[in-house]
C-alpha cells in the first residue's frame, strides 16, 4: 500500500473480486458484507423522537463564555445537522447545530430503527 496514492483523490480503488458490465459499469455484489455498519446520523435519530422531552448536552469549544450547554425541551423538528425545541417553560424556541451536539438524555424509551442495509 502506498501512502501516496491513498491521498490521490484522482486514485479509485478496485475491488479485484468486482464484476464488471460490458460497458465498464460495477454490477453490485450478490451477497453485500453482512457485517457492515448501516449509516444511522444523529438528526434522523431525533427526528424519531420528535414531541419527546428530553435534555441535549452541547459543548463550544471555541467560547470562553458559552463553553458548555445544557439545554432542556421538547424536540419540534430535525433535520441533517440541526434540530429544533421548545422550551418546557416558556414559548421560546431553539435552532441547535449538530457540530457542537454532544449527547441526549431522554426520559423512557428512545425511539429507534436501523435503516434496511
Amino acid at each position: 500500500m502506498n501512502y501516496f496514492e491513498d491521498l490521490n483523490p484522482y486514485f479509485v480503488r478496485q475491488d479485484p473480486d468486482a464484476e464488471v458490465n460490458p460497458d465498464g459499469t460495477l454490477i453490485p455484489p450478490k451477497n453485500p458484507n453482512p457485517a457492515a455498519v448501516p449509516q444511522i446520523y444523529m438528526g434522523n435519530i431525533i427526528r424519531l423522537n420528535i414531541g419527546k422531552l428530553g435534555t441535549f448536552y452541547f459543548t463550544y469549544s471555541d467560547s470562553e463564555k458559552w463553553r458548555d450547554e445544557v439545554f432542556v425541551g421538547i424536540v419540534e423538528d430535525a433535520g441533517r445537522d440541526y434540530f429544533i425545541i421548545k422550551d418546557v417553560n416558556s414559548e421560546d424556541r431553539f435552532l441547535l447545530p449538530l457540530v457542537y451536539f454532544l449527547w441526549a438524555r431522554f426520559k423512557g424509551a428512545i425511539s429507534f430503527t436501523v435503516p434496511p442495509q
